[in-house]
């Protein structure tokens, strides 16, 4: 889990179906000793965790990527320049389930990341 050590939360609006929030990335976090060593960039394995973690807290249950139908990777964020970002998760229960899920990671007019897919 990286909410609290990786990232924290500073706003927080959540509605059924939408969450959107604000998060201060932790620059000081170990991750960013070997990714990358003076030029810290968020893994994209870090930014699928927080719309994983997003999700969990708002359906209140463990989640697991089922299917990513899209995955793009726009811009890279660098914790010390652009230490907060903007989650929008809208989330829809599936028949079998799952979780169909639309996510994006930005600030401003910067978006870092797209995702649309299925978690159960």
């Amino acid at each position: 889990m990286l909410k609290g050590n990786f990232y924290n939360i500073t706003t927080i609006a959540n509605e059924e179906g939408q969450v959107n929030l604000t998060l201060e990335l932790n620059a000081a976090h170990p991750i960013f000793g070997g990714h990358f060593p003076e030029q810290p960039v968020v893994p994209g394995v870090c930014m699928m965790q927080i719309i994983t973690e997003t999700l969990q807290d708002a359906v209140q249950q463990k989640v697991l990527l089922q299917k990513a139908g899209l995955m793009k990777f726009l811009n890279m964020i660098d914790p010390v320049q652009q230490p907060q970002v903007d989650v929008t998760l809208t989330y829809k229960a599936e028949e079998n389930g799952g979780w169909k899920v639309n996510a994006t990671l930005k600030k401003e007019a910067t978006t870092f990341m797209k995702f649309q897919g299925v978690f159960k």
